[in-house]
């Protein structure tokens, strides 16, 4: 489907919804470098489950900008931030009386961190998959070297970056997969046309500008505090510092953000894209099941 943001822009987005008695919408936030399509098999689970699924493909990704992968005009983090909320206004308006739930992944779950803090109110849960609290060293280096980029060409692809990044991550495996320990998804990621590009130096400009506004005293303020929050990751994840900077993230959020109803699960042996893993996905899935089953239950 075709969507149009706030802003005119048209968004890409891809339902799944054969479900004869829905009891729930999750909106789904892919990560970065990827789309929406690629969840395919995690939405079809849901809909088994009762279900509706929809997922954009983010701007600077997927059937959105295909020809300009990596690059959007505007601000790619906040604008893309906006277009969930519209996303959610759109579905929560079409599928009226459903819980309504945000599940992030990557990239996507600190799209989701910014987002709990500004629309938090509308939804009944969010989910954080495959992500860290990111306030750090790498933050404010990874600003400097965005923004000198910048000057040179915004458009450019930030090689250097996706060296600093996803280079170090490779280097903690012997096998250099850090994605996941699923040799056919992996070989799956690199064969996507869609999948594996470099993003551009605007893109990382935004991005890390987005992540300086977490986790600050008005951050924190906007945060609903009895909204059911889901962090989960797997536990050798490089992303999430090996399962440290998961758990600190949970340990922000029940600690001085005051959320009285956020969640931790790690998967041992995981690496990043846990849901893509055949290994243990009963239980990976189920995880994120359970959570959802459990609030709409507390809603009927």
């Amino acid at each position: 489907m075709d969507f149009q943001s706030f802003d005119g822009k048209r968004i890409y987005v891809h339902e799944w919804t054969d479900v004869a008695e829905p009891k729930g919408v999750v909106q789904i936030v892919h990560g970065m470098a990827e789309h929406g399509g690629r969840y395919k098999k995690f939405a079809r689970f849901l809909n088994e489950h009762g279900y509706l699924v929809v997922a954009d493909d983010h701007r600077g990704h997927g059937k959105t900008d295909f020809d300009s992968l990596g690059y959007a005009k505007g601000d790619m983090f906040a604008d893309t931030v906006k277009d969930e909320a519209a996303l959610t206004a759109y579905y929560q308006k079409k599928y009226a009386g459903l819980s309504y739930f945000v599940f992030g992944f990557s990239y996507g779950s600190f799209l989701t961190q910014s987002y709990i803090a500004q629309y938090g109110d509308k939804i009944d849960g969010a989910i954080l998959g495959g992500s860290n609290y990111k306030k750090d060293f790498e933050v404010y280096l990874g600003s400097f070297v965005a923004g000198i980029g910048c000057i040179f060409g915004a458009k450019r692809p930030a090689k250097l970056i996706e060296k600093l990044s996803f280079g170090e991550y490779a280097k903690k495996f012997e096998d250099g997969e850090w994605l996941s320990i699923d040799k056919e998804n992996n070989a799956n990621y690199r064969k996507d046309p869609l999948s594996g590009f470099t993003c551009s130096f605007r893109f990382y400009k935004d991005f890390f500008r987005g992540l300086r506004r977490l986790y600050t005293g008005a951050y924190r303020s906007g945060l609903e505090k009895e909204m059911p929050l889901l962090i989960v990751s797997g536990e050798q994840d490089p992303v999430g510092d090996m399962g440290a900077g998961v758990k600190k993230l949970y340990e922000f959020y029940t600690g001085e953000a005051g959320m009285k109803r956020a969640e931790l699960k790690l998967f041992g042996h995981s690496r990043h894209e846990f849901l893509n893993e055949k290994e243990d996905r009963t239980e990976k899935w189920g995880t994120v099941l359970a959570f959802l089953d459990k609030i709409c239950e507390e809603k009927a």
